[in-house]
């Protein structure tokens, strides 16, 4: 009987179809997860050990396969502790899953009038600011560098937070679904070489952290009081409010007499 056949005889119900999109969704978060991740190298490593330990194998080199399943025997509790971080950001992802952010009380477009509200009011007044917008890949390392808080967003919140002199208002307001979850944070500042040298480093940290994650990250200039958006390495600037409103609802910035300028990544 050939493999065809085979295939043809096989009877597949509703469980299996139910389980290979299972499985196959939880494949691609643990890709979406690992990606631009630290952990990538470490797994490039492992499977690398894994073919030399198949190459040796095949060609009978019993040293190298006795050492290297030396290794696999001890593998288990190495990986726990150098992947500790992901797994934690692994259990994060499942408790801010979309599913759980159904319940909230705040919707997303609340929060996008109240960032917005806020990001208007600095530019007016020349305070310069940094807003960080959680979306799927968590941000808990850069949270843990500041100031941890759970406060509903405001306008009010954000303005009084990068008030100058204020305690937190040197760093990045990190903001989770209808939260601030962080306030004071540190961002990776990005190494692309930019084309305007009147950007600064809060445009070099909003890159940074969209070149790592795909946060949107807003800023405002305290030199000349611009609006700029950085998303997937690129940085939106000059936006008007109501671009900045379409690039927080998830919309490309709607033309205008002025378009925005793209700083793209080198």
């Amino acid at each position: 009987m050939s493999i065809l056949e085979q295939i043809r005889l096989l009877s597949i119900g509703w469980r299996d179809v139910l389980e290979i999109a299972i499985v196959g969704y939880a494949i691609y978060r643990v890709l979406l997860l690992l990606h631009r991740s630290r952990a990538v190298p470490v797994l490039i490593g492992i499977v690398v050990l894994l073919l030399t330990y198949a190459v040796a194998a095949v060609l009978k080199l019993t040293m190298i396969t006795y050492l290297l399943t030396l290794v696999y025997t001890y593998g288990a509790i190495a990986l726990l502790i150098i992947f500790a971080p992901e797994l934690r950001i692994a259990l994060s992802v499942i408790g801010h899953s979309p599913m759980l952010r159904f319940f909230r009380h705040m919707g997303e477009t609340d929060v996008a009038d109240e960032t917005a509200n806020a990001v208007e009011r600095l530019s007016r007044s020349g305070i310069g600011a940094i807003v960080a917008i959680e979306r799927e890949v968590p941000l808990d390392e850069y949270v843990r560098s500041g100031s941890e808080m759970q406060a509903k967003v405001s306008a009010d919140l954000l303005t009084t937070i990068f008030t100058p002199y204020s305690p937190l208002h040197d760093g990045a307001v990190i903001i989770r679904g209808d939260t601030i979850v962080g306030a004071g944070c540190i961002l990776p500042l990005s190494q692309a070489a930019l084309l305007d040298r009147s950007l600064g480093t809060r445009h070099r940290a909003a890159l940074g952290l969209s070149e790592e994650t795909d946060a949107l990250v807003l800023v405002v200039s305290e030199e000349t009081s611009a609006i700029s958006a950085a998303v997937q390495g690129r940085l939106w600037r000059n936006l008007t409010p109501a671009q900045l409103r379409d690039l927080l609802a998830g919309l490309p910035p709607r033309s205008s007499a002025e378009q925005p300028k793209l700083e793209a990544r080198a």
